[in-house]
């Protein structure tokens, strides 16, 4: 364990200089080199004391470029005097005492380094395409809940609409809801009709979270003319050619085209 003793040697300096230095703007360097000054000046009882950049970059551990520029400081302002050379053809150096003379001003800050400019953002490549079947649904179901808005004067509730999240609420009726798309289209169609619902489901988030109750609501009133409907269709087609062309419908859906444009015949 260190234990310094005042009788191995000390440094006599006034605490004049102390309190004095303690408030003069020096950064870590030019107060180590003060420091080392005055402990082989004061430390040796004497004013003066020669000093080659090479000892004092290894005293305090620092390279002698940045020891030549903390010292040059040091000397611009007064604070450190060059008396002379030395035997060895170092600096004399001595501490001026005289804080008085001392230049305190604050360093110049170094000028900060250029930001680096920003990297242009990027646009990602959208998830659903225009070709995607649950980006044309949509598109299809924006267009009829557009209608809706327009006529009831609340257009800009779906002005900012994000057709890529509501192809993916879409996605997810589809997909993870297992719900058939030829009911979604016929959900989305009765939905902004209804006098009650029409103006309370505007998003395809919406339509999801209710999509249940929409359905089983559409199913209900409409029951006697889909049975109306399955009679005449009994008598026009054999039940063959019926369960074929609903095969043929439903490839036809998958495959993400409007379902308005199928040919029944």
């Amino acid at each position: 364990m260190a234990s310094p003793q005042t009788k191995n040697g000390y440094t006599r300096i006034a605490n004049e200089i102390l309190e004095n230095i303690a408030k003069t703007d020096l950064n870590g360097t030019q107060l180590r080199i003060v420091m080392v000054i005055w402990r082989y000046t004061y430390g040796f009882r004497r004013k003066e004391y020669e000093m080659s950049l090479a000892f004092l970059s290894e005293t305090i551990n620092r390279s002698r470029s940045h020891v030549d520029k903390e010292l040059a400081s040091l000397i611009d302002r007064n604070i450190i005097s060059v008396v002379g050379v030395g035997k060895r053809r170092g600096r004399v150096l001595s501490f001026n005492k005289n804080y008085d003379e001392w230049d305190d001003k604050s360093q110049p800050k170094q000028p900060e380094p250029p930001k680096e400019p920003k990297k242009p953002k990027i646009n990602k490549k959208p998830k659903y395409d225009e070709n995607n079947s649950y980006f044309k649904m949509a598109l299809y179901f924006h267009k009829l809940v557009s209608e809706v808005a327009k006529e009831a004067g609340v257009e800009h509730l779906i002005k900012k609409a994000n057709m890529q999240s509501w192809a993916d609420d879409f996605r997810k009726l589809i997909e993870l809801d297992g719900i058939d798309k030829h009911l979604a289209k016929d959900v989305m169609d009765w939905v902004t009709k209804d006098s009650f619902w029409k103006t309370n489901v505007l998003s395809a988030k919406k339509l999801r979270e209710k999509f249940g109750e929409l359905a089983i609501k559409m199913k209900a009133l409409q029951k006697p003319k889909n049975q109306i409907n399955t009679a005449a269709q009994k008598q026009a087609h054999p039940n063959d050619a019926t369960r074929d062309k609903e095969i043929e419908f439903q490839q036809w859906i998958m495959k993400g085209n409007d379902p308005n444009e199928f040919d029944w015949r």
